[in-house]
């Protein structure tokens, strides 16, 4: 299990996720008219406090042009936790499409990433105009948008909280020793892990079936009637170019002619463009009547254009993410079989029974 190599980003990507929402923080000086003199947008950098503080350490003289200039802000991963809260099952599979084929993933763990976000100002002022900038968005939580897994599209919105603020002031020393304020905001990001991502083996389900008992006694009940639901194509797959329309067609006209209707029937469903019909009646040889917008928006059509028709061969073709309805179908049973799911077939009364106190021994 532990060594196949994967690696989705995830947890660099919510650090930058993080990390952009303070990247466009602006403070604004004014002087005693009130006219604006300065508008600065605050440096962010990821690093630890400690950082930035021995920097202005290492350079106390205010007059040098390398040293480190205030207001900045940064921040860092604080720790990384697991979240009970949002459990799920651990051994529960969904099924997603990289756009060309499907894939099996199990289900993501959740996972807190604890966040530092730290303030650096000269003037409580500037620090005050970058908090007073960032608590009103966070009620105590804050969402962004992370494609967390490429590969399969997968977006989730991760909730940002605010902890805890807290302040300080590193202000020691003679009267030549540069001041520091600090503002520190503790955050949490409730993310997601994923693990590997393999080729499904086990592919996409194309069809349920139920069977309704006019009994609760589940033991004893028999069936009385079975529903199938397959999917049903919502667009021609196959190109069958079956028969050809040869006048205009309007939004309202459900009489008209086409090349030939050898190959058409009452029932069927057919597609003009982008448009399903189904046939009402065959007029004549070159003249049908159809239902207009049948699963689809009713359109105007200009002739020539071809006729497909959607059958179980189309059915057959849908894809994972194409858009497709559904064929029900409704059986009377009263066969006195059951369905067995191990052998994916209609057993035996008898049988059946036998099992089931296999079963419970």
């Amino acid at each position: 299990m532990l060594g196949t190599y994967y690696y989705h980003e995830i947890l660099r990507k919510t650090i930058i996720s993080f990390g952009t929402i303070f990247n466009d923080i602006h403070i604004r000086h004014r002087d005693g008219a009130g006219k604006e003199t300065s508008d600065m947008r605050v440096p962010l950098a990821y690093g630890p406090m400690q950082k930035f503080l021995a920097r202005l350490e290492q350079q106390p003289d205010l007059n040098r042009a390398v040293q480190i200039t205030l207001p900045r802000m940064s921040f860092e991963t604080t720790n990384i936790a697991y979240d009970a809260t949002r459990k799920g099952g651990i051994t529960q599979t969904f099924k997603a499409s990289d756009g060309g084929k499907l894939r099996k993933v199990f289900m993501p763990v959740p996972y807190n990433l604890g966040f530092e976000l730290n303030i650096l100002v000269k003037l409580n002022d500037d620090a005050l105009q970058i908090v007073e900038q960032i608590l009103p968005y966070f009620q105590p939580s804050f969402n962004v948008t992370v494609d967390l897994v490429d590969v399969i599209g997968e977006k989730r919105d991760i909730p940002i909280v605010l902890d805890n603020i807290s302040f300080q002031d590193d202000y020691e020393g003679d009267f030549a020793t540069r001041r520091a304020l600090i503002y520190t905001l503790n955050f949490t990001a409730k993310t997601y892990l994923f693990g590997p991502v393999s080729d499904s083996s086990e592919g996409l389900i194309k069809k349920v079936q139920v069977d309704y008992h006019a009994s609760v006694d589940t033991e004893n009940a028999r069936r009385e009637l079975r529903y199938t639901a397959t999917p049903q194509a919502l667009r021609d797959y196959n190109d069958d170019n079956t028969a050809e329309l040869k006048t205009d067609l309007s939004k309202t006209k459900t009489r008209f002619d086409v090349s030939n209707t050898a190959a058409l029937s009452v029932g069927m469903r057919i597609i003009i463009d982008k448009e399903i019909m189904k046939i009402k009646e065959i007029v004549d040889a070159n003249t049908i009547t159809v239902f207009r917008g049948y699963q689809s928006i009713a359109a105007t059509h200009v002739a020539p254009v071809s006729i497909d028709v959607l059958t179980a061969a189309d059915d057959l073709l849908v894809e994972p993410d194409d858009d497709f309805g559904f064929n029900g179908n409704l059986d009377v049973l009263q066969d006195s079989r059951t369905y067995s799911p191990t052998q994916q077939k209609d057993i035996g009364w008898i049988l059946w029974l036998t099992m089931i106190q296999l079963m419970k021994r």
